[in-house]
């Protein structure tokens, strides 16, 4: 059935109708419709879905809409949504919820799950170790094909994947992996030992998030084993998690380009004091920074008095230049984020860098000079002057622009910092020194 029609269906309060039709359909779409229903109607539809796919719905919604559903359900009800819940989506659900909610989820799971959850919960937040979850498949190297396939048939309901099955010793320590799709098409009497491929990628528990996507990335796997550092498995990690963190990597990188602070909070569920927290400090920072603009106006101020036109042209190079800046710093840190430029590079970024903003500089320059005295019949001397700043601010900007994300990125400080704002505001400062000695050189001023 059409979502339309079923949004119907609940609008016309058919909700029997309604909930047997979201009963067949794919959890990503039920949130969706559940979601965009008011309160009293996304609880009513949500206690008639059954309990597999409520917990799956339930591990879409964003946190306020679990803390509406945690704090409306009763013990009983919320006893099935959270045994129904893969272990890390249960981690990432306390994770989220405020102390009295914590308190009546943990009162609904056994006791042995407790420890595992405060186990999970001591891990660094952005590490593997908080991302992974236990629910995998183990096997043993002395097992035959006929036995995994047995184990996994008993075990794989309650796995959140069987695609992948890892081998371990009697302590748990990681010695093999083996596909499904190895299983099901080798003889039934092989061996896992003879079959499971023993060179592992594999991350640590304290591996921060930002480099396992980076492994998920090169090597394209569905699942990677996590390991203590004694070599014991202790969880995996599946993609699913890791595209929501690439998602938010990029969100962070894209609020710290824009000279903000990374939040994760939805912008409509943000609140005014909390979004003006996040905008303040870059914006202070860069207003301080910027009176060094203003310093330079006032020191070359004899030269503005004796030709005023000159002023006219400092909006464009300023402009220019700080465009040129943010076109090569947002390629940097994207090349930066996927590892297709390293720190070692610099020399390389740079001489890229030189040669591109060269070509670029002289075609602005070159159409600038033309345009100054065919159109605005603009005096030579002074065209020349602004076409000459406009090729070495393109120079400089583009360099700086390669190279300050580097240099970040060397001080293990996010490159994202040092991206449109702070490097438009280092641009002009170079921009206004460099028109400046060009126009004393050239005018004689």
């Amino acid at each position: 059935m059409e979502i339309e029609k079923i949004e119907e269906l609940i609008e016309e309060k058919e909700y029997v109708r309604a909930n047997e039709a979201l009963s067949t359909m794919n959890e990503a779409d039920v949130t969706e419709i559940l979601a965009a229903c008011d309160p009293y109607k996304t609880l009513l539809l949500f206690r008639m879905l059954p309990k597999r796919l409520a917990a799956e719905v339930f591990s879409r919604f964003t946190p306020e809409q679990q803390l509406d559903i945690v704090s409306s359900v009763t013990s009983e009800e919320l006893k099935d949504i959270v045994n129904e819940l893969y272990f890390d989506d249960k981690v990432d659900l306390i994770e989220e919820m405020p102390a009295n909610m914590v308190k009546k989820i943990l009162s609904v799971t056994g006791e042995k799950e407790r420890e595992l959850i405060n186990q999970f919960l001591n891990y660094p937040e952005d590490s593997a170790g908080s991302l992974m979850t236990i629910e995998y498949v183990d096997l043993k190297k002395h097992m035959t094909v006929r036995q995994a396939l047995d184990r996994i048939k008993k075990t794989g309901m309650n796995k959140e994947t069987i695609y992948t099955c890892y081998v371990t010793d009697a302590e748990r320590r990681l010695e093999g992996i083996v596909s499904l799709r190895t299983l099901v098409t080798s003889d039934e009497d092989l061996v896992i030992g003879d079959i499971m491929e023993p060179d592992i990628v594999r991350v640590n528990t304290h591996d921060d998030q930002e480099n396992v996507a980076h492994s998920f990335k090169k090597y394209g796997y569905l699942a990677l084993p996590v390991i203590d550092n004694e070599n014991r498995l202790t969880g995996i990690i599946t993609v699913d998690d890791i595209i929501d963190i690439m998602e938010q990597e990029a969100t962070e990188d894209f609020q710290r380009m824009a000279a903000m602070s990374p939040s994760e909070e939805a912008y409509l569920s943000t609140g005014v004091f909390a979004m003006a927290w996040q905008r303040l400090p870059w914006l202070l920072i860069l207003m301080v920074s910027a009176t060094f603009t203003g310093r330079i106006m006032g020191r070359y101020e004899n030269i503005l008095t004796q030709a005023v036109v000159l002023s006219a042209f400092i909006p464009m190079l300023m402009d220019t230049g700080g465009n040129s800046g943010s076109q090569t710093s947002t390629l940097v840190i994207r090349g930066l984020a996927l590892g297709d430029i390293t720190t070692r590079d610099w020399w390389k970024v740079i001489w890229k860098e030189m040669s591109v903003s060269f070509l670029v500089g002289v075609a602005l320059a070159v159409t600038n000079f033309v345009r100054l005295l065919l159109l605005e019949k603009i005096e030579t001397p002074i065209a020349l002057t602004v076409s000459i700043t406009i090729v070495v601010t393109v120079m400089a900007a583009k360099i700086v622009g390669g190279v300050l994300p580097l240099i970040a990125k060397l001080l293990k400080i996010d490159p994202a910092i040092m991206a449109g704002p702070l490097i438009t505001t280092i641009v002009d400062a170079l921009a206004l020194m460099v028109y400046f000695v060009a126009a004393t050189a050239l005018l004689g001023l």
